[in-house]
């Protein structure tokens, strides 16, 4: 299937998608009470359970609150849009690494010296410029949803956001912004050695093709090497807390220097991080971890500028990828835009030579910083604490091999599914216990839509956990496989729920929201105490499908939480688990063991109901 396609008519379905829908208040309250009931006490519960319904009475606050929930979705093109995208990011305080910004690692690449690595660059530069041209064009076909509601045909703006948009640092709320990217090709920043430069990807009317994008590539390369105009690493500033990069950034721009600087970055296609080699062994999870920060300043890890969407990592010993600042995008925009430029670069036919030289080129511009003695106190600042970051990820990179998504369709089962009931399977078996889960839904079925929440750890999902873990033999395989199916049913009908715009967060969120957009007094359905929100949740979980030999991977959202990033290929599913070394509730490599063993009962239980059933009667 083309990737690309010339038509104007690709994008105008916009308008002919519908408005995400406000659920009915009483269907989300009451699965709101039955999503948290086995997961708190009993006291907790019926607590909560008073609340909840003073909260939705006949002619209470929480019908008053729905009303204006109704307003507002005909008066927006998505009602929950800018309510979401602060909660779940602009009003979020942690640094950007590890904690908010997921990365997606390339396959190894074996470069033979710089030059290699940099003619790499070069094509993935050009191959972005023409990506971009196409965003811009409108020729990029329409994303169809697959799983449920297959085919359905998907909003496309988040494409828009790939080039364009930039997190600018606030100190309560950061800020999106969406440059008017289709009035010129843009230029690249290009980051080697801490230092910065301003790579324009139009000389006059005409486009740099290979042999000039790697030329200057190699003078970059090459100034970087004269101690004598090393600038300071700023990059470091954009992997503090937001509120701290928001006050070194006001301090930044009282230099108009500075000021100048920072506007190039804000005003970039995408950041091309040229890494030297770590010296580590190039495992999966050790390359997972250096997307997600870089190894530290003492490695890559000043290396970089986290607030832009794009940010294009080529080391020198082979370990490559992109780290996306999420706020502007979903992963599997990223995946698609990734996709597309690794093919273009294994498959296109380079014209190596440009008859200009190097020397008739325009040279990069250099960033220039000038830094007071206060931002140099926060850059040391900065760098311990990413140090500490680095050294607190503990990433395990796990692939199953046992079997893969072909044996669980032959169960009549969704992969996605099932793997979400293995993934409480572990947590079970690691904690005795299941805890508020997180699964992304896409609602890109809708204008301007984003995600919603699939509460993956179902009553249905827990008599299952326990039957496989507490019931020892005197659960019989029957029985657990009437709670696995049972299981898969629950799970399936509230991801259909999710995807569909009926999901339980979103709904949730809007009516808090607009009740501090109506300077309303908080009702106490949203106390911390009773209020468990998505973004806090302890296991978040995210199924991230590739067709490239490349992975997805994310930190925890939480201190004593996991991520999990999956991908169910036909033969093997391979998993990312992050956890914090701090946390004396997790460890990455006790789950990734309950996880394989898991699996491998599922996979005995779901053969024996099999063979049981294919018996002659």
């Amino acid at each position: 299937m083309p990737v690309l396609k010339e038509t104007a008519q690709a994008h105008s379905h916009f308008n002919m998608l519908p408005k995400l829908p406000v659920p009915d208040l009483q269907h989300t309250l009451d699965a709101y009470l039955r999503s948290i009931k086995h997961l708190i006490s009993e006291k907790q519960f019926q607590k909560t359970k008073a609340i909840v319904e003073t909260f939705g009475k006949h002619g209470g606050v929480g019908e008053r609150l729905q009303k204006l929930l109704l307003e507002k979705r005909e008066k927006t093109e998505n009602w929950v849009f800018n309510f979401w995208l602060e909660d779940m990011y602009l009003k979020n305080r942690l640094p950007l690494p590890v904690n908010s910004s997921p990365a997606l690692v390339f396959p190894k690449q074996s470069f033979r010296d710089i030059k290699e690595s940099l003619v790499f660059a070069a094509r993935l530069i050009l191959s972005v410029s023409q990506y971009k041209a196409a965003v811009d064009g409108k020729t990029l076909l329409v994303d169809v949803a697959r799983g449920q509601k297959a085919d359905t045909p998907l909003c496309m703006d988040q494409y828009k956001c790939l080039f364009s948009s930039y997190r600018r640092a606030g100190l309560k709320l950061d800020t999106l912004i969406t440059a008017d990217s289709t009035s010129d090709t843009g230029h690249v920043i290009v980051a080697c050695k801490n230092q910065f430069f301003a790579l324009n990807l139009m000389e006059g009317s005409c486009k740099l093709n290979e042999a000039d994008v790697q030329a200057q590539l190699e003078w970059i390369y090459e100034q970087t090497l004269s101690v004598e105009q090393k600038q300071p690493a700023v990059g470091l500033l954009t992997t503090e807390g937001r509120t701290d990069w928001a006050r070194a950034r006001d301090q930044l721009l009282k230099d108009p220097v500075n000021r100048e600087s920072v506007e190039l970055m804000e005003r970039c296609v995408c950041v091309v991080c040229l890494d030297d080699p770590t010296g580590l062994k190039p495992s999966d999870a050790n390359r997972a971890a250096l997307m997600l920060h870089g190894g530290g300043h003492e490695k890559n890890g000043a290396n970089r500028w986290y607030d832009k969407p794009l940010q294009f990592v080529i080391g020198a010993d082979g370990v490559c990828g992109v780290v996306c600042e999420h706020s502007p995008l979903e992963g599997i925009v990223l995946v698609q835009c990734t996709e597309h430029l690794l093919k273009n670069i294994r498959n296109n036919s380079w014209k190596q030579s440009s008859g200009r030289s190097a020397s008739e080129l325009p040279q990069p511009r250099r960033l220039l910083w000038k830094c007071s003695p206060q931002i140099q106190c926060v850059l040391a600042s900065a760098a311990d604490h990413l140090h500490s970051l680095v050294r607190n990820l503990d990433m395990n990179v796990f692939t199953f091999t046992v079997y893969g998504k072909e044996f669980i369709k032959q169960q009549k089962m969704s992969p996605d599914t099932f793997i979400q009931l293995a993934l409480q399977l572990a947590f079970y078996r690691c904690h005795r216990r299941l805890v508020f889960t997180y699964e992304s839904a896409s609602l890109r079925r809708f204008r301007q839509g984003r995600v919603d929440n699939i509460r993956s750890s179902t009553p249905e999902a827990l008599a299952f956990v326990k039957a496989m873990t507490d019931g020892g033999t005197s659960a019989q395989d029957a029985e657990k496989m009437e709670k696995l199916r049972a299981a898969v049913d629950a799970q399936s009908k509230i991801t259909f729920l999710a995807v569909t715009g009926m999901g339980t967060d979103n709904h949730l969120l809007g009516l808090r929201e607009i009740a501090k957009e109506m300077k309303m007094e908080t009702p106490d359905i949203f106390s911390d105490e009773t209020y468990h929100i998505s973004n806090h949740f302890i296991l978040s979980t995210s199924q991230v499908p590739t067709t490239e030999e490349m992975f997805c991977c994310y930190g925890p959202v939480v201190p004593d939480g996991y991520g999990v990033c999956y991908d169910p290929r036909p033969a093997h599913v391979l998993f990312c688990v992050s956890s914090f070394r701090e946390s004396k509730e997790t460890c990455s490599g006790l789950f990734v063991k309950a996880l394989d063993e898991g699996l491998q009962d599922m996979r005995i239980l779901c053969t024996k109901h099999t063979d049981h059933r294919n018996m002659p009667k």
